[in-house]
């Protein structure tokens, strides 16, 4: 039986289909799509033996090789995974890395023992990030990026929230975007994030969205970057400016960096463990600025740091950390701030308050 493939990559990501990658776990790990979930054909040991047999015997003794590993308890084990995922996702499809020999195979395992026709994509993951990459430059080149700016902790992604057409890269990236920006769990690989963004623009533009709201980021968000294309393409956009009190500051980023941080650490680690882990990572990210910051204001911050934590950790006052975020903001972001800022002034076409951003963009762009 000649079972389907299917080359339509546009409409599989615009629906959210659910994806069956049937890739070792270290092509997986590599880059990924939303809504994939990795059940290998091969793991990677497997996948490492059969790739030397292919080099050295070629392909015919390299299937053999894989029929080999991949018989019996071992077989049945997979494609008992691959049936429990089609019964939650019956609309899925699966894919390998080419959609050659792997994603056939398991989709004919499938067939002979569940009788379930499941598709599979034609030139699998490769051709699907080929796709991505180029409606990535396609994107870029129709949208019409607006940069929302202003000062550390001013409250920028709070803002993005209201609004839907946007493009959160610093939660497409899973960073806060400064130094003080790590989550508990590690950023996507470069290459996993480069796809979901590209199926959030493409998403943009199929419902004719063209002016796009992003918050004004350095080139890298975290260690991952931000693809030149797009970069360069907000770096010629308007800016629309926050203006707000550093009182309001220190508490957006006492809510973001104090309240919210400690419990996705302790979330995770539980709570003694998630507020060590916790503290040594606020002590980590002082530590990575030391240079900027000077051997002065750099002891001066480190100690209000440390008594903060002291303090909040035996009596669960919190209230000191706000005087180290205080001199962080005002002494050592703002006067890098004001450096930045100075470059790309004139590209400033409003300045205000939350509610007067918000009602200029809803306004101007005709944005919801």
């Amino acid at each position: 039986m000649d079972l389907p493939q299917i080359d339509d990559y546009r409409t599989l990501f615009l629906n959210n289909t659910a994806l069956l990658d049937v890739r070792a776990p270290i092509e997986f790990n590599q880059g990924a799509f939303p809504f994939s979930e990795n059940y290998p054909l091969i793991n990677d040991n497997e996948r490492d033996i059969i790739g030397k047999k292919y080099k050295d015997m070629g392909q015919d003794e390299a299937i053999e090789l894989g029929h080999q590993l991949v018989q019996g308890d071992t077989k049945l084990a997979r494609i008992n995974k691959w049936q429990s995922y089609i019964k939650q996702h019956p609309e899925g499809v699966l894919y390998c890395f080419r959609g050659g020999m792997r994603s056939k195979i398991s989709q004919q395992w499938i067939y002979e023992h569940t009788g379930i026709v499941y598709p599979r994509v034609k030139g699998g993951y490769k051709a699907m990030r080929r796709y991505l990459l180029d409606e990535l430059e396609t994107s870029v080149n129709d949208i019409q990026p607006v940069v929302l700016g202003g000062r550390t902790g001013i409250g920028k992604t709070i803002l993005l929230d209201k609004l839907k057409q946007k493009t959160d890269l610093e939660n497409l990236f899973h960073h806060r975007g400064s130094v003080f920006g790590k989550h508990v769990t590690p950023q996507p690989t470069q290459i996993t994030i480069e796809n979901t963004l590209s199926i959030n623009l493409l998403n943009h533009r199929n419902q004719n969205t063209s002016h796009i709201v992003f918050e004004d980021e350095a080139p890298n968000i975290g260690s991952r970057r931000i693809p030149e294309i797009l970069f360069n393409k907000m770096q010629q956009s308007p800016i629309i400016q926050l203006e707000t009190s550093v009182d309001s500051r220190i508490d957006i980023t006492f809510q973001e960096y104090i309240i919210e941080a400690l419990d996705e650490h302790q979330s995770f680690y539980g709570i003694d463990s998630g507020f060590n882990k916790w503290s040594s990572q606020l002590n980590e990210a002082i530590d990575k600025i030391q240079r900027r910051l000077g051997g002065v204001r750099y002891k001066e911050l480190k100690s209000i740091l440390n008594e903060a934590l002291t303090e909040h950790q035996s009596t669960g006052n919190m209230q000191l950390h706000r005087e180290w975020i205080k001199s962080l903001l005002v002494d050592y972001y703002d006067p890098m701030y004001d450096y930045q800022f100075s470059k790309k002034a004139d590209r400033v076409i409003f300045k205000g308050s939350h509610d007067e951003v918000l009602d200029y963009l809803l306004s101007k762009y005709q944005l919801s």
